[in-house]
Formats: structure tokens, sequence, C-alpha cells
């Protein structure tokens, strides 16, 4: 078998979650309608390609991110699924999610974030902002819902949703930059590996 070097298909997932996230939230923000535009992007770009993503890092033996970009390539798709089920003739009568069952549906996925972060610890800062915003913006989005979709919540969640968004865009395109220049462009501020110092012993034969 011959040697090759595997791509590194994070910068893609990255962008995919970081575009899709921005572009949901500024419509949460109340710039334009939950339209085709978002719904197609949830289907094709947020969903399909971070799961192909998840199976290309499947390939690198990495875990953390097969288990990051296929879940929330997944959950793109699912929150398409459950606005556009309701009014599907192929799934029959099917009742749309009501805000307890929103609720619920992001807490869980701000708890699965939020246990995700602890895998960024040892990476870089930049991948660290982004997972621990996302966590806060699923807790938002389950508050929201909650609170009856009050308009001025939706607009405080869509600006942090927006930022969380463009972090992931900054990390994906810093990924593709430093590697293909082979310097730093954009820093990303890699965590320092603790290097540990033990005391020399002399032996009694040395003196």
């Amino acid at each position: 078998m011959s040697n090759y070097k595997l791509a590194n298909a994070a910068p893609l997932g990255l962008l995919a979650f970081g575009l899709t996230t921005v572009l949901l939230n500024l419509c949460n923000e109340g710039l334009y309608a939950l339209d085709s535009m978002v719904f197609a992007m949830g289907i094709a770009y947020g969903g399909l390609a971070q799961i192909i993503v998840g199976i290309m890092e499947y390939r690198r033996g990495n875990t953390f991110g097969t288990v990051a970009f296929s879940s929330y390539g997944l959950f793109w798709l699912s929150l398409v699924l459950m606005i556009l089920m309701p009014s599907m003739p192929f799934f029959g009568a099917v009742t749309p999610a009501d805000n307890i069952a929103m609720a619920a549906f992001f807490s869980m996925w701000g708890i699965f974030t939020f246990g995700m972060f602890f895998g960024t610890l040892k990476t870089n800062r930049c991948l660290q902002f982004v997972f621990m915003s996302l966590a806060i913006l699923f807790f938002m989005l389950a508050t929201r819902e909650l609170l009856g979709n009050p308009m001025w919540f939706n607009i405080i969640t869509g600006v942090e949703g927006t930022i969380c968004g463009l972090s992931a865009v900054y990390l994906g395109i810093a990924e593709v930059l430093n590697e293909t220049s082979g310097k730093t462009v954009l820093p990303i501020c890699p965590v320092k590996k603790k290097e540990y110092t033990y005391p020399i012993t002399v032996s009694a034969d040395a003196e």
C-alpha cells in the first residue's frame, strides 16, 4: 500500500457549521424570514457536508472530529426535518414540536456540546471558544422556547449565535491559510503542553 497524506477535513466542517449558523442566527435577529435559503444551507452545507467530514475524520483516526462533525451534521438535518415534517404529506399527520419539546431538544444539544467542550482543552483557544459559545447558544435557544420566543430575546440569542458561527468560520479559514502557507497567518492560540522537570539525583560514585 502506497503512502499518501490525508487532507485535513476539519476546516470544511468548521466552515459548514459556521456559515450555516451565522445565516440562521441572522434570521433569528429578524434580518429576513426563515425561508428556503436557510433550509437549503441546513440540509446541504450544515448537514451533509459535516457528515462527510465526520466520515473523513474517522478515516484519519480522529474520534473527536468524527463524533463532533457527524453529530452536528445530523443536528442540522434533524432541525430542518422538525420544521418541515408537519407540512409534508409524505410523513402523514405529524404534530409540530411545541415549545417544551424544542426546549428539551436544545437543552440536550447544549449538554452534549458542553461535554464535548472538555475535549478541546488540549487543542487551541479558538476551538474552545467555538464549543463554549455553542453550548451557551443551545441553552439560550432552550430558554427562548420556554419564554415563548419573545423578539427581544430572539435578537440577543441571534447575536450570540452569529458570534459563535463567525468564530468557527475564522478557525476554519485560519487552519486553511496556516497549513497552505506553512506558517501562522491567523493565530488560533494552541494550548502549550506542560513540561515537567524532575529532580536530578547525583550518585555517590559521581562525587
